[in-house]
């Protein structure tokens, strides 16, 4: 499953955070004028996926739905009857295609006849990976057994591969495109869209600039740095160049009293740091991963460096994905290379650069 978020963290900064409670499922918290915040359960270690509904005349404009599952249709059904009050879903708008974002999307459409609206990229990439039910591909055993898999994680990956859609209810066959730089009007207010790039591939924000309310999705969380991966679907792709080039749009974009309202952890004040942190952490990264490099190694040793502990089989795939992000991104700037060993995995070594 291409979703979560990043095995590695980014010391938080200095943020405030102006809510002491936390929803719980089937409840909501008022965060700003017509807005809500509610929070759905995810089964795994990053527990919870936030959601939003904006008020939007007689009914409410979601975004982002959580996972399909029967905890959060029970706790949707809840938030419907309780604090959304009976009222009806007139859109559904989702950050980004994975599935903790996208999985109800489905649902809530059908039932409410209400339209979504994605970028195209996002909407399309999720309608594909739906769609992937198996077997799984060749090119993908090789491009992990190049990353330094071993035979037995390669065909635990084959037997897993395909359960994508097993998250996610059937999107809609149509959608409504959002795009950099337009504005849409939810209950008599603009919102701009603003894109981000590298954790997906054409990820929504939503910013009211009236009041500064920043609906960020997973391209600015407070705690954790997104997870930036390459995926066998395209092996020699930059992700992280993608991801550090929107850091510094934002940066540039965005005022410094935003309250930003992140799809992980709370909403918080303080977005000038955040951005800077997690430019720090991935410029902090590249250069451990350089050192590292002074002895030829492949993907998977490199995770001590750039995680820090041990990486379970359950977070292989997220790891070996942002580690090959880490190191195309070198060999994009001609500062490390790689060569195929005797047993198909990849070497990289370091060519040049500042590694002090």
């Amino acid at each position: 499953m291409a979703e979560g978020e990043a095995v590695a963290t980014v010391p938080d900064t200095a943020l405030t955070y102006p809510f002491d409670a936390r929803p719980a499922p089937g409840e909501a918290i008022a965060v700003a004028p017509g807005v809500l915040w509610m929070r759905l359960p995810l089964p795994m270690a990053l527990d919870h996926v936030n959601v939003w509904a904006i008020a939007d005349g007689e009914g409410w404009v979601v975004v982002d739905t959580g996972l399909k599952t029967p905890v959060s249709v029970d706790a949707w059904e809840a938030a419907l009857a309780g604090p959304l009050a009976g009222r009806p879903v007139t859109r559904v708008i989702c950050t980004h295609m994975h599935p903790d974002h996208i999985g109800l999307a489905g649902r809530l459409c059908a039932r409410f006849d209400a339209p979504l609206l994605m970028s195209r990229l996002e909407y399309v990439t999720g309608r594909m990976l739906i769609s992937e039910t198996g077997p799984a591909p060749e090119a993908g055993a090789v491009f992990y057994r190049r990353a330094g898999w071993t035979d037995l994680q390669i065909e635990a990956w084959r037997k897993g591969y395909g359960r994508f859609g097993s998250a996610v209810e059937p999107l809609p066959h149509s959608f409504v495109r959002l795009s950099e730089g337009e504005t849409i009007t939810i209950g008599g207010d603009d919102w701009r869209i603003v894109i981000g790039d590298g954790h997906s591939p054409e990820h929504v924000c939503l910013w009211r600039q009236r009041d500064g309310v920043f609906i960020a999705g997973d391209q600015i969380l407070p705690r954790i740095s997104s997870n930036i991966s390459v995926w066998p679907t395209e092996p020699a792709a930059d992700p992280l160049g993608d991801w550090l080039s929107s850091i510094a749009k934002l940066r540039d974009l965005l005022p410094a009293d935003l309250l930003v309202l992140p799809s992980h952890g709370e909403p918080f004040r303080g977005v000038h740091g955040r951005l800077d942190a997690l430019a720090r952490g991935h410029a902090t990264s590249l250069k451990r991963l350089e050192r590292r490099l002074r002895d030829p190694a492949r993907v998977v040793d490199v995770f001590p460096t750039l995680f820090g502990r041990p990486v379970g089989d359950g977070l292989l795939g997220m790891a070996t994905g942002e580690a090959i992000a880490h190191l195309n991104h070198l060999e994009r700037q001609g500062r490390v290379r790689r060569a195929p060993d005797d047993d198909g995995a990849d070497r990289w070594t370091v060519i040049s650069g500042d590694d002090s």
